[in-house]
């Protein structure tokens, strides 16, 4: 009878070059992940003219990560990030972002989990799939984590105010 090794399970998570996914001060507090894995939509997104005008298909993965939800002791959808309003939220934000580059829009998607949502560390994957006839998807993956503060998250819509924020060029330069 084979036995299986469970002390992969009391070691950190390594990348492939063999660093550990947290680094020394992050702390080993335990962190729950919500997930929208396969999100489709259309967009305006892009930088070629033909693209400028018509909405074309985006897929979106998102991981959002809460220190140890209350969520997992109260069984209360507020105690925890509720995937049903993110998925309305990108919903919402494809049909007005107004941003010409994947990037621009990941990291809006990344700022809107960590700041309306309370999100401590997001990664946003953003593809166009087939934009060239011979390639499956482009795309963008980004990481973000909270910045250390010392209050309480805000969760009253900040991000939308900030989605034209340094992503639009100025008045009159087109």
């Amino acid at each position: 009878m084979n036995a299986i090794d469970t002390s992969m399970f009391d070691r950190p998570a390594r990348y492939a070059d063999g660093t550990s996914r947290q680094t020394e001060g992050e702390g080993a507090q335990p962190m729950d992940i919500i997930f929208i894995e396969g999100f489709a939509g259309e967009t305006v997104i892009g930088i070629d003219p033909e693209e400028l005008h018509d909405p074309q298909p985006v897929e979106i993965d998102l991981w959002a990560g809460l220190p140890r939800s209350r969520a997992c002791e109260t069984d209360a959808i507020h105690d925890t990030i509720d995937y049903g309003k993110v998925h309305g939220a990108l919903q919402a934000l494809l049909k007005n972002h107004g941003v010409q580059l994947l990037e621009a829009l990941a990291e809006t998607i990344a700022q809107m989990l960590l700041v309306d949502f309370g999100a401590h560390w997001v990664r946003v994957a953003l593809v166009k799939p087939r934009k060239f006839a011979n390639v499956k998807a482009v795309g963008v993956t980004i990481e973000r984590r909270r910045a250390p503060t010392g209050g309480a998250p805000r969760r009253e819509g900040v991000a939308l105010a900030l989605l034209g924020a340094g992503m639009f060029p100025p008045e009159g330069s087109r």
